[in-house]
């Protein structure tokens, strides 16, 4: 659940044009949240994890380090999937 900061709009001649909203932190938080959720089965006790997952998954934990809420959407970790 990647947080979107990219809005496309067309005008009436259906030319482009591609602009960049703000996000704040309680979105990037809530995706990130959302998003380890959504993966948590693949950490239960019975189950290995593969490499790959362990380090998206800590890649996610780790979004708070940047330096702003929108440097956190550009580089949201891509799923190993």
């Amino acid at each position: 659940m990647k947080v979107e900061r990219k809005l496309i709009h067309f005008d009436v001649n259906r030319n482009k044009t591609v602009s960049y909203r703000d996000v704040t932190w309680e979105e990037i938080r809530r995706a990130r949240d959302a998003e380890l959720a959504q993966t948590d089965w693949r950490a239960v006790k019975d189950r290995s994890m593969s490499q790959a997952w362990k380090d998206h998954r800590q890649a996610l934990r780790d979004l708070p380090e940047h330096e702003s809420p929108n440097d956190a959407a550009d580089n949201w970790p891509e799923s190993p999937e």
